[in-house]
């Protein structure tokens, strides 16, 4: 049963979206604002240090919360269907998952459509694990992760790597994952009054604004349609109310045929990318406590 703070802030959402209805059309510039406006209402009460620096021309930040060891590094990829969101407005949530973990966090800032379509966001993604490498960051002690479009780009990159015979990271996490820039699963229907978070139709028009010319099938683009034959473990964190929940359930399945190991959670009744919330929800710390518990069995 979903906690009393889950129902209150569903219940501010719920009103939101009746006081300011989804346009159903896209403007990337509000889209932006909106994303760091929205990430400020969720701080931390975690204790760290940020340090800006470039990582093969990427911008990035190291995250390092207070009791993080050096042996475990986790890369990460902001979410904001490809269009938004940056270092400043997930730093609060990554803290939570670099303290929930005990790791030091690589955030990084990929380029974004309009301005910078696919596979730009794909080649920022693999410079920046090239150099976790070239800096003597061993793969086994490497986590990739990801919210959102973020989560998605993690299983890209995990199948770029494969391909390019690249050493792979220990294990992948990923929160509320796009995986199908088609937008055609089955809870893309059946989720669209439970979703109180995404629109439907302009999260489409952003698909199709990342992906240009391209097919939205491409693997690059929509791991749900990649083979996942030897990457490493994976956790999918998801809720049932999501827009997206067919995002993950179809990875799940098609990792697990493949013979990966997959650790699919879909929480009860939870809205996109409830994780951002953990000063506020019990539901939030118990997912970022499940993270740090994966982490810990792939780089304990």
């Amino acid at each position: 049963m979903a906690s009393w703070q889950f129902k209150l802030i569903k219940l501010f959402f719920r009103v939101r979206r009746v006081i300011n209805p989804p346009a159903g059309k896209l403007d990337v510039a509000r889209e932006r604002a909106d994303t760091e406006s929205m990430a400020a209402n969720f701080p931390t009460r975690i204790e760290f240090t940020c340090t800006p620096l470039e990582v093969n021309q990427v911008p990035a930040e190291w995250i390092m919360p207070s009791a993080a060891s050096a042996d475990r590094v986790i890369l990460y990829f902001h979410g904001g269907s490809y269009n938004s969101g940056s270092l400043e407005s997930h730093r609060s949530h990554v803290a939570n998952i670099a303290h929930a973990a005990k790791a030091r966090l690589l955030n990084i800032d990929y380029r974004l459509a309009p301005e910078h379509p696919f596979p730009a966001a794909v080649e920022d993604a693999t410079a920046s694990y090239r150099w976790l490498l070239e800096n003597q960051v061993e793969p086994h002690s490497i986590i990739v992760a990801g919210d959102s479009a973020g989560g998605g780009l993690t299983l890209v990159l995990l199948v770029k790597l494969r391909d390019a015979q690249l050493p792979l990271p220990a294990a992948a996490v990923c929160l509320s994952p796009w995986t199908d820039l088609t937008c055609s699963g089955a809870s893309w229907k059946a989720n669209v009054r439970k979703d109180l978070m995404l629109d439907s139709r302009s999260i489409l028009e952003s698909a199709q604004l990342y992906v240009g010319k391209a097919d939205p099938r491409t693997p690059l683009a929509s791991p749900l349609y990649a083979d996942f034959t030897g990457l490493p473990p994976i956790l999918i964190q998801v809720g049932s109310h999501e827009l997206i929940l067919s995002d993950s359930t179809g990875v799940a399945e098609r990792a697990k045929v493949a013979g990966v190991e997959m650790t699919l959670e879909v929480w009860e009744e939870m809205q996109h990318e409830w994780q951002f919330a953990a000063n506020m929800l019990p539901e939030a710390r118990q997912a970022l406590q499940h993270i740090g518990q994966f982490v810990e069995s792939h780089l304990g």
